[in-house]
């Protein structure tokens, strides 16, 4: 399944994801703080869906209620209830 999702309320203008068998194969953030974004979907990969929103959902980002790993984890949320429907 491949997502594309347009994050809110972070510096990151989307994020294009690849899930195969409820694990993430690939994260790529658009904008936003390089080295952060590029971590967050290095250590991403391999890992099952559940398991990243049980480490990032909810994730705070300074002041902001939300940061780029907690949209990706609203990304992968959405996705799921979609699948589902």
């Amino acid at each position: 399944m491949e997502i594309h999702y347009k994050p809110k309320g972070v510096c990151s203008k989307m994020i294009d994801v690849v899930v195969e068998n409820d694990v993430i194969q690939s994260v790529k953030f658009t904008g936003g703080c390089n080295g952060n974004t590029q971590g967050v979907a290095a250590l991403a990969q391999g890992m099952t869906v559940q398991e990243y929103l049980k480490r990032c959902k909810g994730i705070h980002c300074g002041l902001r209620k939300t940061s780029c790993p907690d949209q990706l984890a609203q990304a992968l949320e959405e996705a799921l209830m979609a699948a589902t429907m």
